[in-house]
C-alpha cells in the first residue's frame, strides 16, 4: 500500500480530502431526484458516513469494508452501518431498497467483479427503485484531471463509453450525465452520474 493510500484509509484524512467537493459530487443526484421520497436506502461504500445526513428521513443502511470509516460513521450519525464486503454480504439480500447509492466505489473494482456487484445490487432493488451511481471517468489526455485521477486509490477508472456499457448490462438507464468537478473555477476531474432501474 502506498503512503497516499494508507493516509486516505484514515478517516480524518479522507474526510478532509472529500470536504471541498462532496456536495458538488452529489449535485446531479439532487438535481434529478427528490431524495425526500426515498424510503429504504443502501449506501454502498459509504465511507465515514459522508452522505448519511441526506437520508435522515429514510430507513438507511451504510456498508463499507473499512472498520475505521464505519466506527466514525456510527459515532457521528447513530444510524445503521455494517463492516462488510458487498460481494459477500447477505443480510441485505431481498431487502428491496428503493434507493441504492454507489458513490465513487466501482473504480476500485475490476470489471468482472463490478459486473457481479451490480448484478447483486440489482436484485436488491424494489420494483419502483433506482440505482444511483457516481463514478470517476478516466481522463483521455494529459491534464490536471489526469494528475488528480492518478492520486486516487482506485485503479479502475474507465472511459465514459466503458461505464455506459457496464451499467447497461444491468440497468435500464434513466439518466446518464457526465459532469466535471471544479474548485475555484478549475476543472479537477470528470465524473458521470447514472440513474437506472433493474432490467427485468
Amino acid at each position: 500500500m502506498s503512503l497516499l493510500s494508507y493516509l486516505l484509509e484514515q478517516t480524518p484524512v479522507y474526510s478532509l480530502w472529500q470536504a471541498p467537493f462532496a456536495a458538488e459530487k452529489l449535485a446531479p443526484v439532487l438535481a434529478h431526484n427528490d431524495i425526500r421520497q426515498a424510503r429504504r436506502v443502501l449506501d454502498v461504500g459509504c465511507g465515514p458516513g459522508t452522505n448519511t445526513h441526506l437520508f435522515g428521513h429514510a430507513d438507511y443502511l451504510g456498508i463499507d469494508i473499512n472498520p475505521g470509516y464505519i466506527e466514525h460513521a456510527r459515532r457521528k450519525h447513530n444510524r445503521r452501518y455494517v463492516v462488510a464486503d458487498v460481494t459477500t454480504y447477505e443480510e441485505a439480500a431481498g431487502g428491496e431498497f428503493d434507493f441504492i447509492l454507489i458513490n465513487s466505489f466501482l473504480h476500485h473494482i475490476d470489471t468482472p467483479s463490478a459486473h457481479r456487484i451490480l448484478e447483486r445490487l440489482r436484485s436488491w432493488l424494489s420494483p419502483d427503485g433506482h440505482m444511483h451511481i457516481l463514478e470517476l471517468v478516466a481522463p483521455g489526455d494529459r491534464s490536471i484531471a489526469q494528475l488528480f485521477a492518478s492520486c486516487d486509490r482506485g485503479k479502475h477508472p474507465r472511459p465514459l463509453a466503458e461505464w455506459r456499457e457496464l451499467f447497461e448490462a444491468h440497468l435500464d438507464i434513466v439518466v446518464f450525465e457526465p459532469y466535471t468537478l471544479r474548485a475555484l473555477g478549475i476543472g479537477l476531474w470528470n465524473m458521470v452520474y447514472c440513474k437506472g432501474k433493474a432490467k427485468p
